[in-house]
């Protein structure tokens, strides 16, 4: 995650109109998400200053514009690394999959907001509640992704989307993005609602389970969860 900040910090340096964030074409994994052996019990693991959000952050304030080329499964911090880029294009094989329950883990709130404000909330439940992969042809019926195409056209598809953005007048897309970006942030809450969400985060991290999840997924078996 330093690494892909760092270069980001760079591109944006160079003032680079367009940045494409993807893999190779065809592999099974466009990526696994955030490095489950960094988690710590009792410690929450993706608060604001940590590197996944940082990059989150980095993404969404870019000085243009940052398209997602996905090709195979995303997971966990992956699809909201994938949300946060301003257009996403994928092939039949994308899948996006939000796997924290897996480990008893909770979210950013700030993470669950982008997924509000980019999918229907019954769908948002299901991908949380269920940790079951979306897969691209429902994220396009629902907006999750801009373009579904054939795995030999992606790559030729997302460039040929960046070069006519590339062509257009930087500043005004600059404006336009950052303007979005101020107006998808402004959601006024109250002080006891952000001291309630901080507790129960609080309340997860430290729990049992927690660290049931993170011990099973460390000796690579299932899970036993008992609510507390």
């Amino acid at each position: 995650m330093e690494q892909m900040d760092a270069r980001l910090v760079d591109l944006a340096a160079q003032r680079i109109p367009v940045v494409i964030l993807g893999t190779d074409v065809g592999q099974d994994v466009w990526s696994a998400g955030h490095d489950l052996g960094e988690l710590a019990h009792d410690r929450d693991p993706i608060a604001y200053g940590k590197p996944l959000e940082k990059v989150l952050r980095r993404v969404r304030a870019y000085p243009g514009v940052v398209i997602a080329l996905v090709s195979g499964s995303a997971w966990g911090g992956a699809v909201d690394l994938a949300m946060s880029c301003d257009m996403v294009i994928t092939d039949g094989s994308a899948r996006f999959a939000m796997t924290p329950a897996n480990i008893g883990l909770p979210y950013t709130t700030s993470g669950l907001l982008r997924f509000f404000n980019n999918v229907p909330i019954h769908v948002l439940k299901e991908m949380f509640f269920t940790a079951q992969p979306l897969d691209a042809a429902r994220a396009e019926r629902f907006g999750v992704i801009n373009r579904l195409v054939d795995s030999d056209k992606l790559e030729a598809t997302a460039l040929e989307i960046a070069r006519g953005i590339a062509a257009k007048a930087p500043l005004a897309i600059q404006a336009v993005k950052e303007q979005l970006r101020i107006l998808e942030d402004m959601q006024p809450m109250p002080v006891q609602a952000m001291e309630q969400i901080a507790e129960l985060r609080r309340r997860v991290c430290e729990s049992a389970d927690f660290g049931e999840g993170l011990v099973a997924f460390s000796e690579r078996r299932a899970p036993v969860f008992g609510g507390r």
